[in-house]
């Protein structure tokens, strides 16, 4: 193929929020599919708050973004050239296909990239970047394996109206606990409350978190599934109650400092409580995305489950596209467009 590929690289390990000057916008050649391999084109890319992490140097979950590397995403797109037996020109696919208008992936890649075929029967292609993908996955098991939320319980989550934070709260409810979401701004407060049927929110722009605890939840807080970090983490562990369940499982407000992360003042509510604080990573429960999928397709069918995108058109805006993350500028799962389907 003649086609360009145009790529968005990692060009400095940024200070901060990243900038323009942390990217570089190059082109090159596509291509055609590898030996044994598939060339996919890019038509949706996933932006996470986890991409802030992966550009820093030092030891994590997952290697960091080498400088120069085309930055790591996930995202769903169409096998255009294949030479694999598993995979059909026209199939729709998801993958860690980076910020590129096409990828071209060898057989050796097909397992590390997370190449995988899905089906646009069960949600449109933003979904399976949301509720259906990465999103989705991380809050399915980081609340029922890891918070263990029982019918009755009170579930707190923060983050409540971005893309783990609203199936967390979904997913509770349907197991029947009461759920209190926190979120940025009245707008995203009432989406929540409802659209998806959470029983309140806590805007936390616009009034105190410790005082919103007291009033919608009274008799403590018997998970929280954290998504910010920061003073939102430490006014909720003053609300825990006996065995409390705290999954880690992001801190926002932490990413971009330029002074040391700020832990947890509160810690020994822990020990008081005989609670327990564990952080999750969604790729350990990789081996039962099938299942997630599954149940969440199911829910949506069934009308008990919503999802939400808010989706930014343009390779070359994902610089300002991400950074939308980090301002909470975004209202629901945020999503790139690389291309039209």
């Amino acid at each position: 193929m003649n086609t360009i590929n145009r790529q968005i690289r990692l060009a400095a390990r940024p200070q901060g929020l990243p900038k323009d000057s942390d990217w570089s916008h190059t082109t090159g050649p596509v291509g055609d599919a590898p030996d044994g391999g598939v060339l996919v084109k890019v038509l949706y890319l996933s932006l996470d708050p986890a991409m802030r992490g992966w550009m820093n140097e030092g030891r994590s979950y997952i290697p960091p973004v080498g400088i120069g590397e085309v930055m790591r995403a996930g995202g769903v797109g169409r096998v255009i050239a294949s030479r694999h037996a598993g995979f059909a020109v026209g199939d729709m696919v998801s993958g860690a296909f980076g910020v590129q208008e096409y990828c071209a992936i060898a057989p050796a890649a097909i397992k590390p990239v997370g190449l995988v075929k899905i089906d646009t029967r069960a949600g449109t292609l933003p979904q399976w970047l949301n509720a259906l993908g990465m999103p989705g996955m991380t809050a399915y098991f980081g609340l029922l394996e890891t918070g263990q939320p029982k019918a009755g319980e009170t579930v707190v989550v923060s983050g409540a109206a971005g893309a783990v934070g609203q199936t967390v709260g979904q997913v509770a409810k349907i197991k029947g606990c009461r759920v209190v979401g926190i979120a940025g701004g009245r707008d995203k407060c009432e989406f929540v409350v409802r659209e998806l049927g959470f029983d309140a929110c806590i805007d936390y722009k616009g009034g105190s978190v410790r005082d919103g605890l007291k009033e919608h939840c009274p008799q403590g807080v018997d998970v929280y599934f954290d998504n910010v970090g920061g003073e939102i983490l430490d006014t909720v562990l003053t609300r825990i109650n006996r065995r409390a369940r705290i999954v880690i499982c992001g801190a926002i407000s932490q990413y971009n400092n330029t002074t040391p992360v700020k832990g947890p003042s509160n810690y020994l509510s822990l020990l008081v409580n005989r609670a327990r604080m564990e952080g999750i990573v969604v790729f350990d429960w990789a081996d039962r995305y099938g299942e997630a999928v599954q149940n969440i397709a199911a829910w949506m069918r069934a009308g008990k489950f919503k999802s939400r995108e808010d989706v930014v058109e343009g390779l070359e805006r994902f610089p300002e596209a991400l950074a939308m993350l980090f301002s909470g500028a975004n209202f629901g799962k945020l999503v790139l467009k690389v291309a039209s389907e």
